[in-house]
C-alpha cells in the first residue's frame, strides 16, 4: 500500500484498526438498523447494467460490498486502508450470500491501485469525512470508471435546522460518543466520529467537489432532514461533449 498522504490519514485509519471488532454492532446500534435500508438504496442507484464490475471505497468490513453483490453485481471489489477491517471482511465472506462475487484490497482511496476506466460504478458509504482530500478522492474514483460509469456515496452531515436538528444534536453529539465508550470501549473514536460531522462540509460544497472533478449529472438525496445524503453522479459516455 502506498503511503497514507497526512499526519490525519494515519490517525483516521490507527482509529479503525482499534475499533474494528465493534465496528458493525456500533453502526447497527447508533443508526437504528437505518444504515442497512440507504445501503440498499445506494445499491440500487448503482446497478445499472447486468452484471457490473463495482468498486467500493472505504469498504471496511465490507457490508456494501457484500450488499451489492447479493444485489446483481457480477463482481465488487472492496478497498480499504484498514488491514483489520478487511481481515473481517474476509471472515464474513465465507457465509455471505454470493459472497465469491466480492474480494478485498489493501489500499488507500486517494492512489487507488486500478487502471484507468475499468469499473461500471464506484461507491462509497460513510468515508468522506475521514479523508483528507476529497478533491483528490473524488479524482481517483472519476479516473477508474468507464464513460458512462456511476458515482454514488452515502455520509452523515449536520441536518438542516429543525425540531429534528435539536434532538439530532443531542443525541448524535453527547450520546454517540457515550454509546461508542460503553460498546467498542474507546470514547475518543466515537468523539472522533461525532466531531467529524458537525465539522462536515454542507451536501451542496460535496456535490459542487464532486462536479468539480469532472462528474456530470450530480444529484443529492437527503434523509432524515439530510443527517445523512446519498449524492449520486456519473462519468461523461465517450459520445457526450465536455465543456
Amino acid at each position: 500500500m502506498p503511503p497514507l498522504n497526512s499526519v490525519r490519514d494515519h490517525a483516521v485509519q490507527r482509529m479503525f484498526d482499534r475499533i474494528a471488532g465493534r465496528y458493525d454492532l456500533l453502526n447497527r446500534v447508533i443508526s437504528f438498523r437505518l444504515d442497512a435500508r440507504w445501503r440498499n438504496q445506494a445499491i440500487r442507484t448503482i446497478l445499472t447494467r447486468r452484471d457490473p464490475l463495482i468498486l467500493d471505497l472505504g469498504t471496511g468490513t465490507g457490508d456494501l460490498t457484500f450488499t451489492a453483490a447479493r444485489s446483481g453485481a457480477g463482481r465488487v471489489v472492496g478497498l480499504d486502508f484498514s488491514l483489520p477491517m478487511l481481515r473481517l471482511a474476509q471472515q464474513k465472506k465465507i457465509g455471505a450470500l454470493h459472497g465469491e462475487r466480492a474480494c478485498f484490497v489493501l489500499g488507500s482511496a486517494l492512489d487507488s491501485p486500478f487502471k484507468d476506466a475499468l469499473f461500471d460504478g464506484v461507491m462509497t458509504a460513510f468515508v468522506l469525512r475521514n479523508v483528507s482530500d476529497l478533491s483528490l478522492f473524488f479524482a481517483h474514483a472519476l479516473r477508474v470508471l468507464k464513460p458512462g460509469g456511476k458515482f454514488v456515496s452515502l455520509d452523515m452531515f449536520p441536518p438542516s435546522k429543525s425540531w429534528f436538528s435539536i434532538f439530532y444534536a443531542l443525541y448524535f453529539y453527547r450520546l454517540v460518543p457515550w454509546i461508542g465508550g460503553l460498546l467498542a470501549r474507546d470514547r475518543n473514536a466515537y468523539q472522533y466520529l461525532s466531531e467529524s460531522v458537525r465539522q462536515f462540509h454542507s451536501p451542496e460544497t460535496v456535490a459542487q467537489l464532486i462536479e468539480q472533478a469532472g462528474f456530470k449529472h450530480v444529484t443529492v438525496r437527503k434523509f432524515l432532514s439530510g443527517a445523512v445524503c446519498m449524492h449520486m453522479a456519473e462519468k461523461a459516455s465517450a459520445s457526450t461533449p465536455t465543456v
